[in-house]
């Protein structure tokens, strides 16, 4: 008796493997996979949310919040014994003041969420 085992592949298995490996395959994409988009290619050709518009709505309403703010400062006394009522409680710091910071967060929140206009996506594009 032989001592050698029987392959049930046989060399004509092995041959037809090896000439497969050379060979590129076809990748079979199902109608699912062909409507995905890829996130890298995407980003290279996505429009940005923001248009120069709301970047320049969301400046200005930051400037405002900044006056706000700096018009909002002052009425320190020099001396601690001093107390100056009319600078303190002036009609700048009380009304004016705070009515410009929330102008500004108003136009900020505006600029945010405004929707930029496919005219303006275009403009921007070119």
């Amino acid at each position: 008796m032989s001592n050698k085992k029987s392959n049930p592949k046989g060399n004509k298995a092995e041959m037809l493997d090896n000439d497969m490996i050379n060979v590129p395959v076809e990748k079979v994409v199902t109608p699912a996979q062909q409507d995905t988009v890829d996130l890298k290619e995407y980003r290279k050709s996505a429009p940005l949310s923001f248009s120069k518009r709301n970047y320049k709505m969301l400046f200005i309403g930051l400037g405002i919040n900044i006056l706000g703010y700096i018009l909002m400062i002052g009425g320190a006394a020099t001396e601690l014994d001093q107390f100056d009522a009319a600078t303190l409680f002036s009609n700048t710091r009380i009304t004016l003041a705070p009515l410009l910071i929330v102008g500004g967060f108003v136009i900020m929140a505006y600029a945010i969420m405004r929707k930029p206009k496919i005219e303006e996506e275009a403009d921007s594009a070119n």
